[in-house]
């Protein structure tokens, strides 16, 4: 991997997760500080949103209403002129922690959960992909994906390409008119597909662990690999075409393009993702690095 240029955004996080680019900023989750945060592109944060349950997931309705995953207790929270509400309560449909989400230009939030008590030490076990309607209708509209986690949806809308953290791959989805999916296929297969009863057997088999991504105008994603400390540019079929190694000492678990031309890539950086680990310190950092191809919807 070549040596690369960092430009350090934001410190003094516990956490980092679910980076945007929206309406001239970055925006950020920050797990345990509990925060949702809008950042300027020289660095100055703005705290948005607390959110008590834990936020992830971040995206925006039609109307400019800003959506928040709150993990802990299965909701999608809606922010609309400062007042927050309960957009929809996924808790019937989760088996783990919610966590990513990705929302189309309908208003229609793709949302995944970790299938298993993660930090607790559960067995892992698959989890479903939940579609939330701009009602808050929700419906399970894919089952079966180990660790559905950072997802794209393509500029017009007919494909949803999901990570799947411990599947060493990625899975695409044709996307219906009324949000249905079809057409269920292996978009990327990055090794193996893991075996074993334990967190610690799973990761010994994950050669590329999906974390959050972006999809940029050549159609490829970046993805945050969570376990190998670099993000990958990844072409469909599972070819890796570009790799940067994180900061050194440091994990990345998300990254996402943006900035005025699109061709500045945000990475969430910390020493690794335990929660037990990552509360009590402040050592996460949100750097920038330029590439080549804007992001999907930049010009």
């Amino acid at each position: 991997m070549a040596e690369r240029a960092f430009r350090t955004v934001l410190e003094g996080g516990s956490y980092f997760e679910g980076p945007r680019w929206h309406d001239g900023a970055w925006w950020a989750s920050d797990f345990y500080r509990h925060t949702v945060s809008r950042v300027a592109p020289e660095g100055g944060e703005t705290v948005v949103l607390e959110v008590e349950n834990q936020p992830s997931g971040l995206g925006w309705l039609p109307d400019g209403s800003l959506l928040v995953v709150s993990m802990k207790d299965h909701r999608l929270l809606r922010v609309s002129d400062g007042e927050v509400t309960t957009h929809a309560d996924l808790s019937g449909a989760c088996t783990g922690l919610m966590n990513d989400m990705v929302v189309d230009s309908s208003g229609r939030a793709f949302v995944g959960d970790f299938g298993f008590d993660l930090m607790g030490g559960g067995a892992p076990a698959s989890a479903s992909l939940k579609r939330v309607d701009p009602d808050g209708t929700v419906t399970v509209v894919a089952e079966d994906l180990r660790f559905p986690n950072g997802s794209v949806i393509t500029p017009d809308g007919g494909t949803l390409i999901v990570g799947e953290t411990w599947g060493n791959r990625f899975t695409a989805f044709d996307v219906a008119p009324d949000g249905s999916l079809t057409n269920r296929r292996i978009w990327a297969e990055l090794g193996p597909v893991p075996e074993g009863g334990s967190v610690q057997e799973l990761i010994g088999q994950v050669v590329v662990a999906p974390d959050g991504c972006t999809l940029d105008a050549e159609g490829h994603v970046w993805v945050a690999d969570g376990l190998n400390s670099r993000v990958l540019r990844v072409a469909e079929g599972g070819a890796i075409v570009e790799e940067i190694a994180a900061p050194e000492g440091m994990g990345v678990f998300a990254c996402a393009l943006g900035g005025d031309d699109g061709r500045t890539l945000l990475l969430c950086c910390a020493p690794d993702f335990y929660e037990h680990t990552r509360a009590p310190v402040r050592e996460a950092v949100l750097v920038s690095t330029q590439v080549a191809v804007p992001h999907a919807g930049m010009p």
